[in-house]
């Protein structure tokens, strides 16, 4: 089985890559490793587009479910989602969680996708909603 680990210098996911080519060795097989280095690129105009229209996409399909934030954050008032509410509330939270960066501004082109999946994940899992990360296509 082949696996591809991309790390960050702010992220912990080579301790996922250690772990799964010591796995290998411990079993007496070999491991072939590769190294790119080089700089992150900032995320592009299109990726942020895309971010704005995901947190206006997710916002509708919350409320169109019934989830107020009252229900997914606070329990005391009934508040409806907005796309503003979503990428303060949901998103950034997920990114300082993950990458310990606090702005959209500050993230990197492969930092959209770590952030979308976790908190894809989490929304599917617990409450049923998956909302597809727009694209130009």
């Amino acid at each position: 089985m082949n696996k591809q680990f991309t790390i960050h210098p702010d992220m912990h996911c080579y301790q996922d890559m250690t772990a799964y080519v010591t796995e290998i060795l411990r079993r007496g097989e070999y491991a072939t490793v590769s190294v790119k280095q080089g700089k992150q690129q900032k995320r592009t105009l299109p990726q942020n587009s895309a971010m704005h229209k995901y947190f206006e996409l997710l916002a509708n399909e919350l409320n169109n479910a019934g989830l107020d934030m009252k229900q997914v954050l606070k329990p005391e008032i009934d508040i409806p989602w907005t796309p503003d509410n979503v990428k303060r509330h949901l998103w950034k939270p997920v990114q300082k969680a993950m990458l310990n960066k606090a702005s959209t501004k500050q993230l990197e082109k492969m930092d959209v996708s770590v952030v979308y999946d976790v908190l894809n994940r989490h929304l599917s899992e617990k409450l049923g909603i998956h909302v597809v990360f727009p694209s130009r296509h």
